[in-house]
């Protein structure tokens, strides 16, 4: 049960966040910065967090619960991500559609690996 609690806190959180960063940044029609931002932020923390659980050597279920799968979770959204894509391509904004959509691909697996990669500086 205190394992369906630490996501459930962490995912509550996080979709707190992601719908605050929405707000400040999806202000107009064309690419929805503030869903790019939640995606990519979001694979930035897991890759940090996940980092350091491979690193330490030691068992963080509790944080990899709490922040990767509960916040990271609720923060990054597959589902909105690709509603605004086939939002773009109804449209017929094929540019916009090839920025965020790749754009997003690409900065998400960098985050990650940037993540991890940061983790090898902390102690």
């Amino acid at each position: 049960m205190k394992h369906f609690l630490l996501i459930f806190i962490g995912g509550g959180f996080g979709s707190m966040a992601r719908y605050a960063v929405g707000k400040w940044l999806n202000t107009d029609n064309s690419i929805p910065y503030g869903t790019m931002l939640a995606n990519v932020l979001g694979c930035f923390i897991i890759g940090l967090v996940m980092g350091y659980i491979l690193k330490s050597n030691s068992s963080h279920q509790n944080l990899a619960l709490l922040i990767g799968t509960g916040f990271c979770g609720g923060f990054t959204t597959f589902s909105t991500f690709a509603l605004e894509n086939q939002t773009l391509l109804k449209n017929g904004d094929f540019l916009h559609f090839f920025y965020y959509a790749f754009g997003s691909i690409l900065l998400g697996f960098f985050a990650v690996f940037l993540g991890i990669f940061l983790t090898r500086f902390i102690d």
